[in-house]
């Protein structure tokens, strides 16, 4: 078959399709029907015929992507492996369809067979390979490097059962396996030929070569990584890229003659062991058997996908000395810091390197991105374990620190405090080695994710280090890919939006800023009104289906959806939640705006203090929803389970968007984004890639509260004590009382009593000192939802002003400056976003 017969085709709505091309497809469903999965058209289930049109779609992308493999190898282009233990892709089928301009044929093409396309699409499980905004940047990434033609592989895992399933019962979560593998998973194929052995373990041998002191490990334990592959479609069906994500095995599953002894547990146990590794991401760590499969995850990956990528290079370029001009590898966080102890390991013992050239071509190709300020998760590991299970890298990680700290002394003679702060090993706290810090020496850039989060990187976690090596670290502001938060998660507003400003909006982004002179027109306004109500009848029936609550689609919908922490701060939405209920019974005839306050996120299975957060939201729920005293003007909703799909209904419905973290803690956010260029308005505090949203869409289009990061810190060395705050604060002090004398939790009135000691006496996160401003600043935009115009001008503004935050203008950014890879100039696609103005 010719690739001409992939051309992508982005009709118009009404305009028709193409009749050859309908047959073609119809046939290749059925066939794959028929012969892959075994089954006549009367006989097949929705699963059946999901699989079906998914491998042949499957069958249409893979011809792209081996021809964009061949092209990338024979022009010798530069790659980018980019390792991320998450990677959040969610659903494939109508993102793969939507890419390659094959939604609408198949859309048709199934519905002459029979089958809805919407009600396939709820057959393929959302894959559990990540938790939040991190992995869910991760494959924003990935297809946006696959849209500017970069050639690119994603390393990751691939979990068996993910995070976890979320179920809330009574009002707690409880953590369920995700089995989202257990129908088979039609995008990816298995490559049983790429097998890596990785070892822990052991001892290091020494040993005189030439002259030269060489390092022999010799491991007592080895595990096999065996590679998955699943292609990540650009837009446009140009390019495709591949996700290849690695599964543990043991080299030896079953030990025979222990089984034929009858000892059928321990003659599988090394697969066991093996297999544990890619059971689930981020195993509770609480335990030493937590905290070593931790570590055995991430080396395991990282060693996989660098030997891999080893391999590919010297199959293409012969020699590594070039690996650096060919190969960029991004690190995703800290979780891959390993990679650069690995790639010495691998230069230095395998490949016979010098120590300072292997070095130089290491910090030249590893590059990092940090996404915390938080101390806690630039993660540290005890020197003990380290020696135990990583024996060779320890010694490594001591020789790089050496030379790093001969480099602090000459920087700073004599100054020991300074040492201590930018040694690789942290000595006060039960010798750990500081795995933030590695990465941070072992790359030649390291980027912040906002303007603001990088300016605190080199104020804060890594001043001394950005003293020792100036110039390292840059900013790279995140952004999202619209073809699946735009396109394909609100197809009506893209619809008004083609009829606006033209189909060129599919293409470039910044076609979105034809609108703007619609903002104010009655006529755009009512339509865009009509989209916004659409999906808010959507996410209303979604919340009857899955709660049983009854939500009326003309209130306010106010949405908090990310994983539960205490700096994201669902807490103070929650006490304010309390304080409008309170005074809404106090004057139930009052003017109200009727409002849904819309909860949805995890907690780590081991963060106790965050699902009694959870716990608390439902129990104000249970109260609130059944009061009929204040006739239904405040509903609040949780739903469970929080995925890529379920953020697909809530955020084109949301009309305002809760991005309230204490100011400083938050690196960037990606929700923020999306929900903005869904037309909601955001509240939030002066943190992340909020305040480039603000310069974006104007300050009269946001609303800011609360105090900003410099207060933040003034505020925390004078105490965490707010009981003065509380004192002053009728509402905020009438709420807390509510909550600890059980008002909500009859049955056990002491169940929250932390939670009100915190407010008072450990306001670590602020919730209790910036509460009056939340709550002044929720009443404002209860004024202005109350002035229709104005508030659909501003939701309008929001969307139109958001062209800056599409991926592809970060991911450009990266390959330029960064990277150094060309976007393939072949792309007509997408102009540079640098220079857009909000």
């Amino acid at each position: 078959m010719q690739d001409q017969s992939f051309q992508p085709n982005f009709p118009a709505p009404g305009q028709p399709i193409d009749e050859l091309a309908l047959s073609e497809i119809k046939g290749a469903i059925l066939a794959k029907l028929r012969l892959a999965i075994g089954k006549d058209a009367g006989m097949a289930t929705k699963h059946d015929w999901y699989q079906a049109a998914a491998l042949a779609l499957r069958d249409r992308i893979v011809h792209r992507w081996l021809s964009a493999e061949k092209r990338s190898y024979d022009a010798g282009r530069k790659r980018v492996y980019y390792l991320s233990l998450e990677f959040l892709i969610g659903r494939l089928f109508t993102d793969a369809l939507n890419n390659m301009g094959l939604l609408k044929i198949f859309e048709v093409a199934l519905g002459d067979l029979g089958v809805s396309l919407p009600e396939l699409r709820k057959c393929e499980p959302d894959a559990a390979l990540g938790n939040g905004g991190l992995g869910r940047l991760a494959a924003c990434f990935m297809e946006s490097m696959a849209t500017l033609s970069i050639p690119a592989i994603g390393y990751g895992i691939r979990y068996d059962y993910g995070l976890f399933r979320q179920i809330i019962n009574q009002g707690w979560q409880q953590e369920y396996p995700d089995e989202w593998l257990s129908f088979g998973n039609p995008w990816e194929l298995q490559r049983p030929e790429v097998i890596y052995d990785i070892n822990f373990g052991g001892g290091v041998e020494h040993v005189d070569d030439k002259g030269r002191d060489r390092a022999i490990w010799h491991a007592s334990e080895t595990v096999q990584a065996i590679a998955y592959d699943t292609p990540i479609v650009g837009w446009r069906g140009q390019h495709v890229n591949a996700l290849r994500l690695w599964s543990a095995r043991s080299p030896d599953p079953l030990k025979l003659d222990a089984f034929n002894r009858g000892d059928y547990v321990s003659a599988s146990a090394e697969q066991a062991r093996a297999e544990a590794i890619c059971k689930f991401l981020y195993p509770n760590d609480e335990s030493p058997a937590g905290r070593e499969l931790r570590l055995r995850q991430e080396y395991f990956f990282v060693s996989a996908s660098l030997q891999d990528l080893v391999k590919r290079h010297l199959s293409s370029d012969g020699q590594l000395r070039s690996l650096s001009n060919k190969v960029a590898v991004q690190l995703n966080d800290t979780h891959p810091s390993l990679a650069v102890t690995e790639l010495m390991r691998i230069l230095v013992d395998l490949h016979n390197f010098r120590w300072d050239e292997a070095w130089k071509i290491t910090v030249a190709t590893l590059s990092y991105t940090n996404h915390t300020l938080l101390p806690e998760a630039l993660e540290t590991w005890p020197v003990e374990l380290f020696e135990r299970l990583l024996p060779r890298h320890l010694e490594i990680i001591y020789r790089i620190n050496v030379q790093h700290l001969a480099l602090a002394e000459a920087r700073a003679p004599g100054d020991i405090d300074f040492r201590a702060s930018v040694s690789l090993i942290d000595e006060k706290s039960g010798r750990r080695v500081r795995m933030g810090q590695l990465a941070f020496v072992g790359s030649h850039r390291i980027n912040g994710v906002s303007a603001m989060h990088s300016d605190l990187m080199r104020e804060t976690v890594f001043h001394d280090l950005n003293h020792l090596y100036p110039g390292r670290i840059t900013n790279k502001t995140n952004g999202i890919t619209f073809r699946r938060w735009l396109m394909l998660a609100n197809p009506k507003l893209t619809d008004l939006l083609r009829e606006t400003c033209g189909d060129a909006v599919l293409d470039d982004p910044t076609q979105l800023s034809l609108i703007e002179a619609r903002a104010s027109d009655v006529e755009f306004q009512k339509k865009f009104r009509a989209v916004k109500h659409a999906n808010k009848a959507a996410l209303a029936r979604l919340i009857g289906e899955r709660l049983g609550i009854k939500v009326d689609p003309g209130a306010l919908f106010d949405v908090q959806i990310k994983r539960i922490h205490e700096y994201k701060r669902q807490l103070l939405n929650v006490i304010e939640t309390v304080a409008l209920y309170q005074s809404i019974k106090d004057d139930p005839n009052g003017n109200w705006v009727p409002r849904v306050k819309i909860f949805a996120g995890k907690a780590a299975a081991s963060y106790r203090y965050a699902k009694l957060i959870i716990k608390l939201i439902n129990d104000v729920a249970e109260v609130v929803n059944n009061d009929p005293a204040i006739g239904g003007k405040l509903k609040v909703a949780f739903l469970p389970d929080y995925n890529v799909s379920l953020a697909e209904v809530i955020i084109p419905a949301a009309d305002l968007s809760e991005q309230i973290s204490t100011a400083g803690m938050e690196a960037s956010g990606t929700g923020n984004m999306k929900l903005a260029l869904n037309g909601a308005i955001t509240i939030g505090t002066l943190d992340g890639a909020n305040i480039e949203i603000r310069d974006h869409v104007g300050a009269e289009n946001i609303a800011i509260f609360g105090m900003e990061a410099g207060d933040v810190m003034i505020r925390r060395k004078q105490g965490l004590d707010a009981s003065d705050v509380v004192r002053k604060s009728p509402k905020l002090q009438r709420a807390i009382n509510a909550i600890a004398a059980g008002e909500f939790s009859p049955g056990d009135p002491g169940r929250f009593e932390s939670i009100a000691h915190a407010l008072r006496y450990l306001d670590h996160y602020m919730v209790s000192a910036d509460f009056d401003s939340y709550y002044e600043a929720q009443r404002a935009v209860d004024a202005r939802w109350q002035v229709a115009p104005a508030w659909t001008r501003a939701s309008i503004l929001n969307v139109a002003r958001m062209a800056w935050f599409s991926s592809d203008r970060t991911i450009r950014e990266y390959a330029e400056e960064i990277w150094n890879v060309p976007v393939n100039p072949t792309t007509p696609l997408l102009p540079n976003l640098r220079d857009v103005a909000g």
